[in-house]
């Protein structure tokens, strides 16, 4: 047996070495993990900008058009908003904040304002405010 072992040399790892490796995987993951956190809150950040860009285009394209048909510009009502092909070519997307709300757009007074709980973004067709009408990040002041 003596002969078989050192024939076939000492190919292991040792306890110590073992303790070591899985030391420095902890501290690996204990400095990757809270970065990895913070990339997916500012994707999420990123994403409700970007949603919110889309959705104050298209209001603003629709108050060009109402001036350049020579109408009194107004923008958009909720409903012409909310329906596919009128303003927005797709439907609404979900606020990234709130992405299982009842409804996706409701009316808001004032921008900033979170109107209850019940839709992901508010809108204002008196102004053609649209905002997150959600309050994690402050969101909502965007």
């Amino acid at each position: 047996m003596r002969s078989l072992r050192q024939s076939l040399g000492d190919k292991g790892f040792t306890l110590i070495e073992l303790v070591i490796i899985i030391v420095v995987l902890g501290i690996i993951a204990a400095v990757a993990i809270p970065k990895y956190q913070n990339i997916a809150a500012e994707a999420k950040a990123s994403s409700c900008k970007a949603l919110l860009g889309t959705l104050r285009s298209g209001i603003s394209i629709w108050y060009a058009n109402q001036a350049v048909k020579g109408d009194d510009p107004s923008y958009p009502p909720l409903d012409s908003l909310i329906t596919v092909g009128v303003v927005m070519e797709h439907e609404i997307p979900a606020n990234p904040y709130q992405q299982y709300a009842p409804t996706v757009i409701i009316e808001g007074k004032e921008k900033g304002e979170v109107v209850e709980e019940k839709g992901g973004w508010a809108y204002n067709p008196k102004t053609g405010e649209i905002w997150p009408n959600t309050k994690t990040v402050g969101e909502n002041e965007w």
